[in-house]
């Protein structure tokens, strides 16, 4: 599984890259690797306020349906909407591929994150109860 050094992640397999004040939010490979081919993404509205552990929108693959939750508070200030008519760009490449541009409100959130070494670990323990 690639696992990016410069991310947030979150054990539900989500992932934040900080910009500023701005996070962009994605799903981890693991996760686009579990559900198979996506054929859908539920996108949430611009402006929409989202709250750390809360779902903002949904996924759709051949094997399962989930939902995607944000990693930290925030408000959505922009979609990535190419996935409407291309959700399986998330299966070509999930780091590349964000879902939503969100503006932080309170960056010290991530420290409930896990960092790119902590993921890695938390992945084996994953790996170990499947």
């Amino acid at each position: 599984m690639k696992v990016m050094d410069n991310l947030f992640y979150t054990k539900d397999h989500e992932w934040l890259r900080i910009e500023g004040e701005f996070g962009y939010v994605g799903i981890a490979d693991y996760a686009q690797d579990q559900l198979g081919s996506i054929v859908f993404v539920e996108l949430p509205e611009e402006d929409d306020e989202i709250a750390a552990g809360e779902a903002f929108g949904a996924i759709e693959s051949v094997k399962a349906a989930t939902d995607i939750y944000a990693p930290v508070d925030g408000t959505v200030v922009e979609c990535n909407y190419d996935l409407e008519d291309e959700p399986e760009l998330i299966n070509e490449d999930c780091y590349e591929n964000w879902i939503i541009k969100i503006k932080i409100e309170d960056e010290s959130q991530k420290d409930d994150l896990m960092n790119a070494e902590e993921y890695k670990e938390y992945l084996e323990t994953v790996d170990e109860e499947e």
